[in-house]
């Protein structure tokens, strides 16, 4: 063997050990390197090899999912009333560009040939993860006659998740992390309510912990309702403007916010603007945040006239908040196992004005529907495939109907409370509530 080519050797052997080995990565985050910043290795070893599997296998993962299509004709007439039927010949497979790399995965556009749909790819989505051997393939059609395949090799969910953090905004938290590794900021202004839905122990607790978590230092005001006696949100009670734990006491509460409103929109008729974000800096009224647990809660009845009266009546004062509320700095985020018509009649009304969804894992697949199915249908199927092992991990909407896999940080109940309790100063007082909250506090009757 030349000197020159066992030179060349062993150094190729040399990098691909230090790029595949790990006991670099401490060394550099000792010096203050963030590694996940510079993916060497997937960028020298896991995108070629990936790439090079999707070339490798295209024409067999069109001819085996139905993806290649024939122009010759797939019968002959044979005599009068006989025809045969047979195999396309020849198949052409469907053009596929250059698989282009990102941060955490690779990208590559298909050209559909005529006559051919998106759905076809949709389905073989799945088919796909297998014969590249990657862990998530997503396919999309944002150009006609084309299609978008994504392809993410590795879970960026599966890691450590991001420390709290502030978002960008008054009313923006940074909750967790999406799939392809960006920070996912739960943003009240650009989506002003909020549907969580999913299982015991999937995640919704800690998301709504993170979300507390991130407004305590804020100059919001936080309302909770917990119609299970107060003992999720109850641990957030010294930076709550108002904690309402039956529904009686949400009923005070949803009718004085709806005053609150009013009183708002007669401040904005009079300033002649139309939300309270094109007032004066100085005259803008606090931002409110209604975080409502388990909301089926709210709708529930045992049969009798009076229950039956307060449920429709909570389902009136919520639909009213849910219209108005978010031009006016009021704004609703909504949990629960399950939401949907079976809870009563104004439920599908409330749900069709919540336009941030968070589908969590569920018992059935009815939940995910009903969660996510008048927004983006495809995401139905991606939310029934989440694991009980993936606790916190979500698909959450976007906009224009788009969807992402998200997984919100690990805060604990505790040091969401900590963090409450050390912001107690800043709790505001709202107008019309601030009594009931000292009525409900001492145990007496509101009058």
């Amino acid at each position: 063997m030349p000197a020159s080519l066992l030179v060349w050797s062993l150094t190729a052997v040399i990098l691909l050990a230090v790029l595949t080995q790990r006991w670099w990565e401490p060394k550099l985050a000792a010096r203050g390197v963030n590694v996940h910043v510079y993916p060497w290795r997937w960028w020298l070893i896991g995108y070629p090899r990936v790439a090079f599997r999707m070339w490798w296998t295209w024409r067999r993962v069109c001819h085996i999912n139905g993806l290649s299509v024939s122009f010759s004709p797939t019968q002959r007439v044979i005599g009068r009333n006989l025809v045969v039927q047979g195999t396309p010949l020849k198949p052409k497979t469907p053009l596929m560009g250059l698989p282009m790399p990102t941060r955490t995965g690779l990208r590559v556009r298909v050209r559909l040939h005529p006559g051919q749909t998106p759905a076809p790819y949709l389905a073989a989505a799945h088919a796909m993860e297998h014969a590249w051997e990657v862990h998530t393939v997503r396919v999309s059609s944002p150009v006609r006659g084309e299609v978008l395949i994504s392809v993410i090799p590795m879970d960026p969910l599966g890691r450590e998740a991001l420390p709290p953090a502030e978002g960008p905004g008054t009313l923006a938290v940074l909750v967790g992390r999406v799939e392809d590794d960006a920070p996912w900021v739960l943003d009240l202004r650009h989506t002003p309510h909020w549907l969580v839905t999913g299982a015991t122990q999937s995640g919704k607790s800690t998301l709504l912990s993170a979300l507390v978590h991130g407004l305590a230092r804020r100059r919001v005001a936080l309302v909770g309702i917990d119609c299970k006696g107060g003992v999720e949100l109850g641990l957030y009670a010294p930076r709550l403007s108002a904690l309402a734990t039956d529904r009686t006491e949400a009923i005070r509460v949803l009718g004085s916010l709806v005053e609150l409103v009013r009183d708002r929109m007669r401040l904005c008729r009079a300033a002649s603007v139309r939300s309270v974000w094109d007032l004066r800096v100085e005259d803008q009224p606090v931002p409110v945040v209604v975080l409502v647990d388990e909301i089926a809660e709210l709708y529930l009845t045992d049969g009798t006239k009076k229950d039956r009266e307060e449920a429709e009546l909570c389902g009136t004062l919520l639909l009213r908040l849910a219209q108005l509320g978010a031009a006016l700095g009021v704004h609703l985020v909504l949990a629960g196992q399950r939401v949907g018509s079976d809870l009563g009649p104004k439920v599908t009304a409330l749900r069709s004005q919540l336009g941030g969804r968070v589908a969590h894992r569920s018992h059935d697949s009815a939940s995910a529907e009903m969660t996510l199915g008048d927004v983006s249908p495809d995401a139905v199927v991606v939310a029934q495939s989440i694991s009980e092992h993936e606790k916190g991990v979500a698909v959450v909407t976007t906009t224009g109907g788009q969807w992402m896999r998200a997984r919100s940080n690990p805060v604990p109940a505790k040091d969401a409370a900590a963090e409450a309790e050390r912001n107690s100063s800043l709790t505001p007082p709202l107008p019309g509530i601030e009594r009931k909250t000292r009525v409900m506090a001492g145990g007496e009757t509101a009058g």
